[in-house]
């Protein structure tokens, strides 16, 4: 996963750990040791938006379902699950053998309780637009103690990936303001692992849930290490101090042959990109985006950061999804273009900034040679640099306009292509279209997609909404990276290398 992507409620952000752990070999329980790219913001799963936070959050807590290495939905807290012929009326049974962490018993009033929180608008989670179908919320209900009814108002494409939301427990948080309860820093779940501190800049700490449900972890604890610079977490890789972390692309032909360190490289559902604040005048103008599009030599950007390992993107979608089109405009490199376009807008000078996240090479690397390519077409960038926790409270401000002119960051997708809340209208400034962008026929299309069920008819309409995207340019997408993972060489009990990870099955890992 990307170090510093925000999350679209992906599946990567939500996912939960299936299986029976193996039996616990003799003198493999000890701590794994991860790497984080930032400071957590919040350990809440209907709160945060990070992926830095949802990474600690995927061990703590737990959904109604859960996705395999094959990114095929299988159950979790639900032991089953059932939908009408109609698709409005999804029925799921709970397991009835499951504590949250306290050791007070999970059941249906807690699902319930889960989904309505997000529901709820004094609740700050931009997860709300998952449960909500053209303005009408879908209506969760307890028939008994171990079962869930979900009453959607129409079929609704993404419901079952969205099952996947971490559940919270109801008898701690009733009555209590959610946004600031002491919940989100000492959080309780029903996942492998429990929460034991959070010293802030430094570290967390979590350790082995005995009681969990699906087999006591081998490991006794996690430390997930804050380390938001990726060239000091691979020299901490290297020295054994953690166990795993991701490999920039210009470190990966030396971490190959780096003693004691397995790397690992897999296709993954991401995007780097350059976004634009169409709040601001500078950017309204389509003509000027589409210059700037022009103007950026992605072949350039990926040889010198990916060295290769990705590849230049064009559409808010990645090659592995199978809504992936590629019959978008590229606005390949051009900077006469580019000129021709600033001067038909008017623009006779152009200045601005962007923001990168401290610590990631690449993307700050990235910011200089953009500073360059557009200096070609007489436009003057500014590089600005800040840390993680900065950069998020920009972005997830709730005002007009925010405080940024362009910025570069990377999505994490999920396994659905529905992006409601990236690009629907709807979803700024309290949602993650915090760009500001606004279009009506890009708003309908996405409307369409999400509640068309058959697949070839979704990727018609996705193809059609990419399109229109690409166009107006409000990102400039710039490369697909690949996923690349260093593991130390005594860590056992990986999942296959792809979209889910390797951690996938935290409670079967172990120290050899």
């Amino acid at each position: 996963m990307s170090r510093y992507s925000l999350v679209v409620l992906s599946v990567f952000g939500l996912i939960t750990l299936l299986g029976c752990a193996a039996p616990m070999p003799h003198g493999q329980t000890d701590r794994l040791n991860f790497s984080l790219g930032g400071e957590i913001t919040v350990l809440n799963p209907i709160l945060s938006t990070d992926s830095v936070s949802a990474a600690v959050e995927s061990a703590i807590f737990s959904g109604l379902i859960t996705f395999n290495e094959n990114l095929e939905p299988v159950p979790d807290l639900a032991k089953s699950w059932a939908v009408s012929s109609d698709g409005k009326v999804w029925t799921f049974k709970l397991r009835q053998d499951v504590k949250w962490h306290d050791g007070v018993p999970f059941t249906a009033a807690d699902v319930i309780f889960t989904f309505n929180a997000i529901l709820n608008p004094k609740v700050n989670s931009v997860r709300r637009s998952d449960y909500i179908i053209d303005g009408q919320p879908i209506v969760f209900s307890a028939p008994d103690k171990y079962t869930v009814m979900a009453k959607l108002p129409k079929s609704f494409a993404p419901f079952l990936i969205h099952a996947a939301m971490g559940i919270i427990p109801k008898h701690l948080l009733t009555g209590k303001d959610i946004n600031t309860a002491n919940f989100n820093q000492q959080p309780v779940g029903t996942g492998p692992f429990k929460f034991k501190e959070w010293q802030t800049g430094d570290h967390v700490l979590l350790v082995r849930n005995q009681d969990y449900y699906l087999g006591q972890p081998i490991l006794k604890e996690i430390l997930y290490k804050i380390i938001p610079d990726e060239n000091s977490a691979l020299v901490v890789l290297e020295a054994g101090e953690i166990d795993t972390t991701g490999i920039p692309a210009k470190d990966y032909s030396r971490m190959k042959s780096a003693k004691g360190i397995k790397v690992y490289q897999s296709e993954a559902l991401l995007y780097t990109y350059l976004g634009f604040n169409l709040a601001n005048p500078k950017f309204k103008d389509k003509r000027v985006r589409q210059a700037l599009a022009y103007a950026t030599d992605k072949k350039q950007l990926v040889g010198l950061i990916l060295r290769g390992l990705g590849a230049p993107a064009y559409a808010p979608s990645a090659p592995i999804s199978w809504a992936y089109s590629q019959a978008v405009p590229q606005f390949a490199y051009n900077p006469e273009k580019a000129k021709s376009l600033l001067k038909e807008a008017g623009v006779k000078s152009l200045e601005f900034t962007i923001l990168v996240n401290q610590g990631n090479k690449e993307r700050e690397k990235a910011a200089v040679i953009l500073q360059q390519q557009y200096a070609k077409v007489g436009v003057k960038v500014n590089v600005r640099v800040l840390e993680w926790s900065a950069i998020l409270k920009i972005v997830n401000a709730n005002k007009d306009p925010k405080d940024f002119e362009a910025i570069i960051m990377g999505w994490s997708l999920g396994l659905d292509p529905d992006c409601y809340s990236i690009w629907h209208s709807s979803q700024y400034p309290r949602g993650f279209n915090f760009i500001r962008y606004q279009n009506g026929a890009v708003d309908r299309l996405i409307e369409e997609g999400r509640t068309t069920t058959n697949q070839e008819k979704r990727k018609e309409v996705y193809a059609k909404l990419w399109q229109l995207i690409a166009a107006d340019q409000p990102y400039i997408f710039l490369w697909y990276p690949k996923e690349i993972v260093g593991v130390r060489d005594n860590i056992g009990g990986l999942a296959k290398p792809g979209p889910a990870g390797l951690f996938l099955h935290l409670e079967k890992v172990y120290k050899k």
